[in-house]
């Protein structure tokens, strides 16, 4: 026995009596010895009187504070003193009924009341078990809450097909047995009374949790314990069946799988005994609250349970149910409804001869949420054209592939707000289950939950598969967990799924709060607020890796061009190339050869990985990743080899021009300067961008192993790693930075790089930035590392980077193109600021050579020069 926040854990070992205490738990073992012995009395019951011995916490006789041993406990637990002198007396009916059910007992100390180990007496309730013998024959509680049968109530009369069946004892265990959950309270939206009579929790008496809820019963549930079902011989065309059970509402703030295990009669707990026939379909019950006597003088309410064939987005229920006093003036209390919700994975389990259906009623309502939310377009023109989004397969049955699509609908995800904060929210989970899509309720496992019989047929083979059919009939529900969504009920939706774009149209319904909003309501259908519009994209089939293995490929066939337009330029105007800088090739080379190197190990590691077990289907997109996977190395590997050739280029053409002024060889463009410059900037930018870092993740826990740096900080390799990529990424986008110093150091006076190829390069570079922008969904501030384009969450791909890095990188391009439009004495006129320049004066320094031909006539001869004119001549490209 004992206090407990959780549950008890394993049963004391014989013979091992003791006493322990935790926070949120404090437990104590007794051993007990006795007899055991039946009487006449009370009906007839056994009886056992048993003495216990055990470890009693010990108190202080001339203390007023209980809890002085703590001050000199090291383990918390009190000083213990061994008693013997325990009397346990309990009463067991011999048999179990509707008012002879309670289990009843007192625990008592046989010391004195002066002696340290006297304790008050303890009073025992419990009822029977599961697996006890229950006896029906209280008819006549039964007849006064049911008759005539069936009684008249608001789901009799509501429309709803009903199950008839004859396993209705089968289909109530599964829903109600081990596991299976709780049913929700529904607040009492019809209810026109005094807050307190609406406010009321039905025969249940409330207590300051539920009050506090205000009749919308938010987190209030209720369990259905031991129940009872016995299917009586069917009677002509009717079966019946006798059920007994026990309702136990579960509070908001106790936990719900203790409460499950609690089997004592409180004012909590209402026992039911009824009978159900497949002539109507409903389950009536008299209910008695709390502890009942032989006389039945708490048995004053009715319960009447259902379990619905039929499903809409205003019932989405798999069995619905009520409680209601039996009085036929001045009710205590408003009518309870009580439900469970139903999931698609379940059904298979409840209804295995049955047909359950779902009725579409919103289908007007999300076209008109279509027509609002999807105008012409060219990203629309793309995503028909170009992407796939979930849809049907091929290669399946049609229903089997209408399964397929719903788990591929299905969503179990995180969410977060919109507009993101950027600090980090905390962790709300999403999940939207599909419900039904188009004939198909569930799942499919048999052919019972199809509403025609053709379900073998493949899709792609139905006649009446039209263009119309991409537009699909679908229901699903919301559910949203976490902190900033306490007050966030189910939400129910119905509407299309359009397949050419991956988007649900949706009309949503949810419940409101408390009984007097529902009341005062107007707009309400079925207690249900159903003015709720959604929309939900899906990212395409081909999944974000190969979105992004496309865009890899088109924008390095793009650079491919760029270098390819550079190369042919430098044929045409050799005598600028020297000027182009070696430093702001050597950075494009080091982008283009990283991906080489790392990519490489990513392949190997993916195809050793591969299961020789996987689909055909899967094995097909596999395939399909692989040969994007390599085009893209190979193109990669292009833009590498054509870089190096350019550089190849000016480092041969400094050298003639080396050669051609041996005396002079200041006047040959040098990187060293340049490569300086840059390598303080990126080193110094480095330092900052980790002195930022490290100040924002300061407070964050760390999930990996950590080790100490220099400065005494606790890092881990990947935030390193990652902080190093970060910047290298950022060292490629600012790859003209190079340029623009050396075109202020060389003072050049011509153009050493074409337009398309400075251009097109930046265009290139700044691509990822403009695809994380506006890529749809939004990103996952949770999962971030598994963006592989580019990481949503990092310093150089966030919201503010993805904005100050493209304009940053647009602006050395422009520096590139007034450098080379302007010379550098006009653009250093132009930067004069009354009498400071901000550029130091021109000089004859770098001054471009003459043409070739007019060099072949000053210094022929000289060191060789004809002979490397002739070289250049008869160079191939």
């Amino acid at each position: 026995m004992g206090i407990t926040l959780d549950s008890f854990g394993d049963r004391p070992y014989e013979g091992s009596p003791q006493f322990q205490m935790w926070p949120g738990h404090t437990q104590l073992s007794i051993t007990f010895q006795g007899v055991y012995t039946e009487s006449k009395k009370n009906g007839g019951e056994s009886v056992m009187c048993l003495l216990g011995s055990t470890m009693l916490p010990s108190r202080e006789s001339e203390s007023s504070d209980p809890w002085e041993w703590l001050k000199d406990s090291n383990y918390n637990q009190p000083p213990l003193l061994q008693d013997d002198q325990i009397l346990l007396v309990l009463h067991y009916p011999i048999s179990f009924t509707l008012t002879n059910r309670v289990i009843k007992g007192e625990m008592r100390s046989l010391n004195s009341k002066s002696n340290l180990k006297y304790f008050d007496g303890v009073h025992i309730l419990s009822q029977l078990s599961k697996l006890s013998n229950y006896e029906f024959g209280s008819e006549n509680f039964v007849s006064k809450a049911c008759e005539p049968y069936p009684y008249e109530d608001s789901v009799a009369n509501g429309g709803i097909d009903i199950y008839k069946g004859t396993g209705f004892c089968e289909i109530l265990g599964q829903i109600t047995g081990e596991g299976a959950g709780p049913f929700t309270i529904v607040p009492h939206w019809r209810c026109n009374g005094t807050d307190d009579f609406c406010s009321k929790l039905g025969p249940f008496v409330s207590d300051k949790e539920i009050k506090a809820t205000d009749g919308s019963f938010k987190g209030v549930e209720l369990s259905m314990q031991n129940v009872k079902c016995e299917q009586m011989p069917a009677q002509g065309n009717v079966s019946s069946a006798r059920v007994a059970a026990v309702f136990r509402a579960v509070p908001p703030v106790e936990n719900q799988y203790v409460m499950a295990m609690r089997s004592g009669p409180s004012n909590m707990t209402v026992a039911a005994e009824g009978i159900w026939k497949s002539s109507s379909g409903q389950l009536c019950m008299v209910g008695c609250l709390g502890l009942v006597d032989t006389d039945g003088s708490s048995c004053n309410s009715r319960v009447c349970l259902y379990i619905p064939m039929s499903f809409s987005i205003k019932q989405r229920s798999i069995i619905i149910g009520s409680f209601s006093s039996t009085s036929k003036i001045n009710a205590s209390y408003f009518p309870l409804s009580f439900e469970k919700l139903v999931r698609p994975t379940e059904l298979w389990n409840y209804f295995r001869n049955s047909r359950p259906y779902y009725s579409y009623s919103k289908i007007e309502k999300a076209a008109i949420i279509l027509e609002k939310n999807q105008p012409f377009s060219f990203q629309a023109v793309f995503k028909k054209s170009l992407l796939q989004f979930p849809k049907l397969e091929d290669t399946e049955a049609y229903i089997t592939s209408l399964s397929l699509l719903a788990e591929d609908l299905t969503l179990h995800t995180s969410a977060f707000p919109d507009p993101f904060s950027g600090s980090q929210p905390t962790r709300t989970d999403f999940q939207m289950e599909i419900l039904s899509l188009g004939p198909l309720f569930g799942r499919y496992w048999s052919s019972h939950n199809i509403s025609s019989a053709d379900g073998e047929t493949p899709y792609h083979g139905k006649a009446e598969y039209t263009e119309k059919q991409l537009l699909m009939n679908v229901s699903a529900q919301i559910a949203l967990n976490g902190d900033a969504y306490g007050n966030f009920s189910v939400l129910f939706l119905e509407g299309l799924y359009d397949l050419h774009v991956g988007k649900m149209y949706l009309v949503g319904c949810r419940v409101r709060a408390s009984w007097n909003i529902l009341f005062d309501s107007m707009d309400l259908e079925a207690g249900l607020d159903c003015l709720i519009e959604v929309v939900v994209s899906y990212p395409p089939t081909t999944s974000r890796w190969g979105v992004e293995g496309i865009l890899r490929i088109l924008t390095l066939s793009f650079a491919i061009a760029c270098i390819l337009s550079q190369l042919f330029y430098i044929k045409q105007d050799a005598d600028s190339v020297p000027f182009i800088s070696l430093v702001m090739l050597g950075v494009q080379a080091l982008g283009y050869s990283l991906p080489l190197i790392t990519g490489a190990e990513a392949l190997f590691k993916r195809m050793s990985s591969e299961s020789y077990e996987t689909s055909s289907y899967d094995l097909e997109k596999n395939q399909w990743v692989h040969v994007i996977d390599y085009t893209v190395k190979l193109l990669v590997m292009v833009s590498f080899l054509l870089t190096l050739r350019l550089c190849q280029k000016v480092w041969k053409s400094r050298i003639r021009l080396l050669a051609r002024t041996p005396h002079e060889p200041h006047r040959v463009p040098n990187d060293k300067r340049v490569f300086l410059a840059i390598l303080t900037i990126h080193v110094t930018g480095y330092v900052i961008v980790l002195i930022i870092h490290s100040f924002k993740t300061s407070r964050k826990p760390f999930r990996m192993e950590k080790y100490i740096d220099s400065a005494g900080n606790s890092r881990t390799l990947q935030e390193w790693e990652t902080e190093l990529e970060e910047y290298v990424g950022l060292v490629q986008d600012f790859f003209l930075l190079p340029q623009v110093i050396g075109n202020i150091m060389w003072q050049i006076d011509c153009k050493p790089l074409k337009e398309l190829y400075f251009m097109g390069i930046t265009f290139v570079r700044l691509l990822p930035h403009v695809y994380d922008y506006i890529r749809a969904p939004i990103p996952n501030p949770y999962f971030a590392d598994e963006y592989e384009f580019v990481n949503p969450n990092v310093d150089f791909y966030s919201k503010f980077g993805d904005i100050a890095i493209p304009s940053t990188a647009i602006l050395l391009a422009v520096a590139v193109y007034i450098q080379q439009r302007w010379n550098y004495e006009k653009l250093s006129q132009s930067l004069t600021v009354g009498q400071r320049r901000l550029l130091p004066m021109s000089s004859r320094m770098y001054q471009r050579l003459p043409s070739k031909s007019s060099e072949a006539e000053l210094v022929s001869g000289v060191n060789g020069d004809a002979v490397l004119d002739s070289e250049h001549d008869n160079e191939e490209f």
